[in-house]
């Protein structure tokens, strides 16, 4: 299981920057490596909504986990 906590917090950093450099200069980092390809980055932006989930929902036995 750590490996998916570490896994999911990896994929919410890579989605956060790209909020991030959408929010400062308006351009979907995303988007571009993946060539605008409008379903795979649809899923790319599922799986992070996921990892948020799952980080969400398993915040306190994550933390436990990495406490030991």
């Amino acid at each position: 299981m750590k490996i998916l906590d570490v896994v999911t917090a990896i994929i919410l950093i890579i989605g956060g920057l790209n909020w991030g450099v959408m929010a400062i200069i308006n351009f979907n980092l995303i988007g571009w490596i993946f060539r605008d390809m409008n379903l795979l980055t649809r899923i790319i932006f599922l799986v992070i909504g996921f990892s948020a989930v799952y980080q969400l929902i398993f915040w306190k036995q994550i933390r436990h986990r990495w406490a030991k």
